[in-house]
């Protein structure tokens, strides 16, 4: 009979960097897939569009798992409880499906962001805070989450995150794509960051107690609100940018903070991730 893993990871990628060092550090077994089958990976892609009776064959070549966690965004309607119907059917009977737990990764930008582009000049958002109970844009993904939230006799659990961040991925690369001119650095507010290794030990843990998960959305930020202003002066490497002056000038205008980092008051949007890492007895540790 086939072992059954700790974990299955659907699609592997960034996360995995971070999470599969700590499962292998902790004796968790686990499986990864991606398109390519690649790197000691299983081939899956979860396309809704092929013949059902092709996605039943590709999910009966996954191995059975405690855990499955979904990294990438789900959009369409009825995707959700695609996935988890194919996935528990396909098991043969090796593993009771009530016992199957399912997480999927989502994002942020639900609560209080303004959709915007790049360098598109966008107003000064108010400032608010927002928890996992707080409201929030309905966009096609997170219809989806709640539709995959709300599925009956299944196991499931979002974790909303905010800015990843670690290896090549850093904060300090995005600040001359978000930055590039002075009108645009007085719009900048908050930034919300959580670095893989937190993000991989968040994920450990809801898998070790995922009944305090199940049925539940989560915001998972570093539990920081960081100043774009105080990002930029103290990480921005590039030669010959105007953008410390452009900081200094805008500190010396008549409403201008003293100090950085600005108050949170003055940024805006503000996440409120505080009841995850509590409920979870975990603390994020990494910083930019």
């Amino acid at each position: 009979m086939q072992m059954q893993l700790d974990f299955l990871i659907l699609g592997s990628g960034w996360t995995s960097t971070f999470l599969i060092p700590l499962l292998k550090s902790s004796q968790l077994s686990y499986a990864a897939t991606t398109r390519s089958g690649g790197n000691d990976t299983i081939p899956f892609a979860f396309d809704v569009d092929i013949e059902r009776s092709e996605l039943e064959t590709r999910f009966r070549s996954l191995p059975d798992a405690h855990t499955i966690l979904i990294t990438f965004p789900i959009v369409k309607s009825g995707a959700s409880k695609l996935l988890v119907e194919l996935y528990s059917s396909t098991r043969a009977g090796t593993v009771n499906h009530r016992d199957i737990r399912f997480i999927q990764l989502g994002t942020t930008s639900m609560w209080g962001s303004t959709p915007h582009r790049g360098n598109q000049i966008r107003t000064k958002t108010s400032h608010q805070w927002f928890t996992r109970h707080s409201s929030f844009s309905e966009t096609d993904r997170s219809k989806c989450e709640t539709e995959f939230l709300s599925l009956p006799n299944a196991h499931t659990t979002v974790l909303n995150l905010s800015g990843l961040y670690g290896g090549a991925r850093h904060p300090k690369n995005w600040i001359p794509k978000v930055a590039s001119t002075k009108d645009i650095v007085r719009l900048k507010g908050s930034l919300h960051l959580l670095h893989g290794d937190d993000l991989a030990k968040a994920i450990v843990a809801v898998h070790q107690h995922f009944s305090r998960a199940s049925g539940q959305r989560w915001i998972l930020t570093d539990l920081r609100v960081y100043d774009w202003w105080e990002v930029i002066l103290t990480l921005d490497e590039e030669e010959n940018t105007q953008r410390p002056t452009w900081i200094r000038e805008l500190m010396n205008e008549p409403d201008g903070p003293r100090a950085l980092p600005r108050p949170v008051e003055d940024l805006g949007r503000a996440l409120d991730s505080r009841e995850f890492w509590q409920v979870f007895d975990v603390v994020p540790r990494q910083k930019p």
